[in-house]
């Protein structure tokens, strides 16, 4: 019997639309119906492809017995975490918070007026190797509810005034030499064997990577540029790179980077895609080349939906555990591609009889001599098309502006190191898409399924989009893309900017109210809304000549400077971002005509402003293309 998501388009909650939990969407129905029954919360946060979370909806959502438990003493409200950020950032600050800990299944009891009285993650049905069961948690609040009842709304009223409590941390003065700290923090930080920036499990940080790079680029570094290197090479030769399919999953659950969590989603592989292309602009290395153009063939192929965007993730399960759409025993390999071809396959990439997970293999370069092997390589297709005979991969197929962006922007990267007009197509059309669909002129929205587009969007929204249609003026030079990032920036301080304290806020003035309004400002598995628009406003100002723009960017980056000065190797992507802000140079190309577009799109050691047509300011100089350069408060003389 259907609940009431059967309706709803997020295919999160069309999962859970079966269940016998009589779950509610988040919205005003289900807190008038906690308060006119007079019963707190039970809050579920997840997302399609998260293994947790489908390991909780079958221990407990599709079990009887919760489900019982949950519809006589709760209202049940399940959400999607990527429809919904400013929900679950709300209840996973109390998380972090309250235990130090947080991730997915977010999962939350509230009481009516939405005031967390008991926050945590994944849970089992039954207690169990001292963690304990959704059961026995469900019962203890349920009798707390009925017998102290008031209690248990103070501490939740308590647990919304800290959330709401101003940081004590004050903004300071940005320093460019924090640069050199957050070398020196990620040097601590960094894993020398396998590379990577923590133990297991590990994330590939892509914005650390992109600093180092950018930091080696222009102090000349070494070592910020070898601890990348190592780092980009090992997550290659790791089972995190699918080496049959290509493209990487989520994280990696050891030290080598060989067993992943198999899900793959978008922004990990548009994120990683820029780092690879950046690494082979810098070292011409024809590894990361391969390595980027395999990862953007890989979403082209697999995660492009019909109009230009693309699809969120790949799910991790299949045929009921995880990975197994993935892995190979090594009989199955050799009686597929013969026994000379099958032995030379299964000895590149590290298959052997008694596997490495669960008895069998996650292919792997771990022992490769060499990393690009084209007799191995000649293989895979024959392997890749008999692993697509296997039961597929359930496909999120709700389509993100954010992630979307960050697509665009990696395979306008591509264009502007690789060339290629594909590429350049594909990130005009991804783009495009969203403007057309997910812009009304007036608000920008989060996402949108089969046509249906969902509610206003948030910072990460405007702040990817605005570094993606930059991007694109970077490599195109079409002023349209420019004036629609300017318009889209003006939105962003208009909404979501903080005249006080400033920063920005995950969500605008005109959403929803929530029991909190974070600033989201550290940079997790991909950089925050607020380290984007740091460089946004820099981008801008420069591209445009707006000295009130750089007046944003400079409170901007001293707000997050105040945050990460503590712990700077949290930052990365804002360290990136100053970088960018001490090259002070500038220059103004005033083009002869546009068969000069090739030349300039793949500098990329200046913000370069294009006209099209010569002003009376900057005319042309002998009827040639001409650059009038500007650093460091002194102008030269025109040249060209």
């Amino acid at each position: 019997m259907s609940n009431r998501l059967k309706d709803q388009a997020s295919p999160y909650l069309l999962q859970h639309a079966e269940n016998p939990v009589n779950w509610y969407p988040w919205g005003e129905e289900a807190f008038s119906a906690a308060k006119k029954e007079d019963k707190p919360v039970f809050l579920s946060v997840g997302y399609s492809t998260c293994h947790w979370c489908h390991v909780m909806g079958r221990e407990c959502f599709e079990d009887a017995e919760v489900a019982d438990a949950l519809n006589r003493a709760y209202i049940s409200i399940k959400v999607d975490k990527e429809e919904r950020p400013d929900i679950d950032a709300a209840y996973m600050e109390a998380a972090l918070m309250l235990t130090g800990a947080g991730g997915w299944p977010l999962t939350a009891v509230l009481t009516p007026d939405k005031a967390p009285i008991f926050v945590g993650t994944y849970f089992p049905k039954h207690s169990t190797h001292g963690r304990s069961g959704l059961l026995d948690i469900l019962a203890v609040i349920e009798e707390n509810w009925r017998t102290d009842k008031e209690r248990l709304i103070k501490s939740g009223q308590e647990i919304v005034n800290a959330l709401n409590t101003e940081a004590a941390s004050k903004n300071a003065e940005a320093e460019d030499d924090f640069v050199h700290e957050g070398l020196r923090a990620l040097k601590r930080a960094y894993e020398p064997r396998y590379g990577g920036f923590s133990r297991a499990p590990k994330f590939p940080t892509p914005h650390n990577i992109l600093f180092l790079l950018s930091y080696f680029e222009r102090f000349g570094d070494g070592g910020a540029l070898d601890m990348a290197e190592h780092t980009l090479q090992s997550m290659y030769r790791g089972g995190i790179f699918d080496h049959v399919g290509y493209g990487f999953s989520r994280y990696s659950t050891d030290d080598k980077w060989l067993v992943p969590h198999f899900e793959k989603m978008l922004y990990d592989n548009a994120l990683l895609a820029v780092c690879y292309l950046e690494a082979y602009r810098l070292t011409q290395n024809p590894l990361y080349k391969s390595v980027a153009e395999k990862t953007l063939a890989f979403l082209s192929r697999d995660m492009a939906a019909d109009g230009g965007a693309f699809y969120t993730a790949l799910d991790a399960d299949s045929e009921g555990g995880e990975g197994n759409f993935y892995v190979f025993t090594r009989e199955e390999l050799v009686e597929l591609l013969g026994s000379e071809d099958g032995e030379r396959f299964c000895e590149h990439f590290g298959v052997d009889k008694k596997g490495n997970f669960e008895g069998k293999n996650v292919l792997n370069l771990l022992d490769a001599d060499i990393l690009l092997n084209p007799s191995a390589e000649k293989l895979i297709p024959a392997v890749f098309q008999y692993r697509n005979r296997r039961s597929r991969l359930f496909r999120d197929e709700k389509i993100l502006t954010a992630w979307n962006a960050m697509a665009a922007y990696a395979f306008t990267k591509a264009y502007r190191i690789l060339g290629g007009d594909n590429y350049l197509k594909t990130a005009k059309g991804c783009l495009d898409f969203i403007e057309k669909n997910h812009y009304d002129g007036i608000h920008l929205f989060v996402s949108s399924k089969g046509g249906k587009r969902s509610r206003e969007g948030f910072l990460e929204d405007y702040a990817y989009f605005i570094l993606a249609l930059t991007e694109l003026y970077r490599a195109d030079f079409d002023d349209r893309y420019l004036d629609l990032a300017q318009r889209l920036n003006s939105i962003v301080i208009k909404e979501f900017w903080d005249d006080t304290a400033h920063g920005f806020y995950l969500y605008g003035k005109s959403s929803e109210n929530l029991i909190t309004r974070p600033k989201e400002v550290h940079d997790g598995a991909y950089p925050s809304g607020n380290s984007v628009m740091a460089l946004n406003l820099l981008s801008l100002s420069r591209l445009k000549d707006n000295t009130a723009l750089f007046e944003y960017a400079e409170k901007q980056a001293d707000f997050i400077y105040a945050r990460a000065k503590t712990f700077p190797a949290g930052y990365g992507f804002y360290l990136y971002g100053l970088l960018q802000r001490l090259n002070e140079e500038r220059i103004i190309c005033v083009l002869k005509d546009k068969a000069d577009l090739d030349k300039l799109r793949k500098n990329f050691t200046a913000d370069i402003t294009v006209l099209f047509e010569p002003t009376k300011s900057y005319p042309l100089i002998n009827d040639r293309t001409t650059f009038y350069r500007c650093d460091g408060g002194a102008c030269y003389a025109p040249e060209n």
